[in-house]
């Protein structure tokens, strides 16, 4: 289960652990629920991710197709490097706000 802090209309999502196929569907949940509310930014916090597979690559680009839709934004944060240059070499940095882990 992840920590989920929510504010007035953005709500921010710290998995604290990889995200790959077996916890996909939990997470998937969790992060509906949350765009369920119509808020207008969900940032979600990598830090402490070390992985994020295929899957979980799937459930973060529906997240941010969803909210597109709704006219809200998605922001993924503390990501760590590897992530960082999967994340970009995929151009999803086009799509929604990515930021590496800051030292």
């Amino acid at each position: 289960m992840s920590e989920i802090i929510r504010e007035t209309h953005r709500v921010t999502v710290k998995p604290g652990r990889d995200i790959v196929a077996s916890m996909a569907t939990e997470f998937r949940s969790e992060l509906n629920d949350e765009i369920a509310d119509h808020i207008e930014e969900l940032t979600l916090d990598l830090h402490g991710v070390g992985m994020v597979d295929s899957v979980g690559i799937g459930v973060i680009i529906a997240t941010h197709n969803t909210l597109d839709q709704q006219g809200a934004r998605l922001k993924v944060i503390n990501i760590a490097d590897d992530i960082f240059g999967l994340f970009t070499t995929m151009r999803l940095d086009r799509h929604f706000t990515i930021e590496k882990t800051q030292l």
